[in-house]
């Protein structure tokens, strides 16, 4: 097994422990004025993408399809990072400069299909999840206060899906992808 490969079966797991939790913090950064509106809208893109994942998700495929999520997260971070750079330092917690780091990894791992990665998370903008569009939740209070309450409830009942830590995992994941990917 190659280093990468290595480095994502271990990282991989953790990101799948952790999403629900990071959804979360996420989330409350959506409220977090401190962080600049263009951090904000890939914050929230993400949530809905999450959102939208959740009613989406077949049996059987739950650790691709969290992973998936976990990496729109952290691909997300890095484009408010490269849009905004203040953002990495704007959030106190630094789970922004964290994911925007960790999606060097993402990029190492799908190579060519990266660029179409950051594409379709650049697009969620203008996507919307459960009536939620991510104008809506940066601008009305009350549709924020809902997306934000939408993924505490998730959080809670979230189970972390197994991740079976061998190589065939990998190309599974990095097939699933590029098939879903535009």
């Amino acid at each position: 097994m190659n280093d990468l490969a290595n480095e994502c079966l271990e990282a991989f797991p953790k990101w799948l422990e952790s999403l629900n939790e990071d959804a979360v913090v996420l989330a409350s950064l959506l409220t977090a004025e401190s962080i600049p509106e263009s951090a904000r809208r890939y914050v929230a893109g993400s949530l809905n993408y999450l959102a939208k994942s959740l009613d989406l998700i077949p049996d059987g495929v739950e650790d691709l399809g969290y992973l998936d999520d976990a990496f729109v997260m952290r691909v997300a971070a890095s484009l408010a990072v490269e849009q905004d750079p203040s953002a990495r330092d704007a959030d106190i917690r630094g789970l922004i400069a964290r994911f925007a780091d960790e999606a060097q990894l993402i990029e190492r791992l799908l190579e060519d299909d990266y660029a179409r990665l950051v594409k379709y998370v650049r697009g969620l903008e203008k996507g919307a999840a459960r009536g939620h569009t991510v104008d809506e939740i940066i601008s009305d209070p009350s549709v924020r206060g809902d997306v934000i309450r939408d993924v505490q409830v998730w959080s809670k009942s979230y189970k972390t899906p197994s991740f079976t830590k061998d190589e065939q995992t990998l190309i599974k994941l990095k097939s699933f992808l590029a098939a879903k990917l535009p």
